[in-house]
């Protein structure tokens, strides 16, 4: 092991995560918007909007991202819609991404009784205040692990983002295994730089998830 050549390359591996993290961020962002507003339209049953989102996460679960970014980065340019690498990766994400987090929410929407959703609707509350304050707050509390799980999912996904030639992780991984044969070094710090941000998510997830229980059982 050549620790002088990973001391050198270190901070390559540093603006990599960076990107990478940068990008994960905007792909989780808008994944939970997209899914959410798809779990919405198809828990609320609206005829064309529940027939899209269905659609959408039909193709979205059952593509590949590789073949996803194949055809944002290579096929759109040919209909006259070029994107750069950057926006490519983001879109793919936020494509795959929004539709587990659609399964996620909805699952978690379909979890509420419908014995408070009348309730709520007998007090006096109209069909969007019972949605913001009955359904939401507890779908949210059910779907915490789900989204952490979804979370983490789409940071490990980046790794394809190589293809379109992104600086991320497993780019600049391949570049110094092809310019200096060092695998072990370059597959060690990989790893070690995907520990490093996969961490923090799997920490909050559990810390969410203890919090879950003290609120629902009364204990940590």
């Amino acid at each position: 092991m050549d620790f002088d050549f990973i001391r050198q390359v270190t901070p390559l591996y540093a603006q990599a995560a960076w990107l990478t993290l940068r990008i994960a961020l905007a792909g989780v962002a808008l994944s939970f918007a997209l899914g959410l507003v798809c779990a919405l339209a198809r828990y609320a049953k609206v005829p064309v909007a529940r027939q899209v989102a269905a659609v959408y996460v039909g193709l979205s679960r059952n593509t590949p991202l590789l073949i996803q970014l194949f055809f944002l980065y290579f096929a759109l340019p040919n209909l006259g819609i070029k994107l750069s690498a950057l926006q490519c990766c983001i879109i793919g994400l936020t494509f795959l991404g929004g539709s587990y987090m659609e399964e996620t929410f909805r699952s978690a929407l379909e979890s509420v009784s419908a014995v408070q959703v009348e309730s709520g609707r007998c007090v006096g509350l109209t069909g969007a205040q019972v949605m913001r304050y009955v359904v939401l707050p507890q779908a949210f509390s059910v779907s915490v692990p789900g989204f952490c799980a979804n979370v983490m999912f789409l940071i490990k996904e980046t790794s394809v983002f190589s293809i379109v030639a992104v600086a991320d992780l497993m780019y600049v991984a391949k570049d110094l295994i092809g310019l200096y044969y060092k695998t072990d070094e370059s597959l060690l710090l990989l790893a070690v730089s995907y520990f490093i941000l996969l961490l923090p998510v799997s920490a909050a997830s559990a810390y969410a998830e203890r919090r879950l229980r003290y609120a629902q059982f009364g204990r940590a």
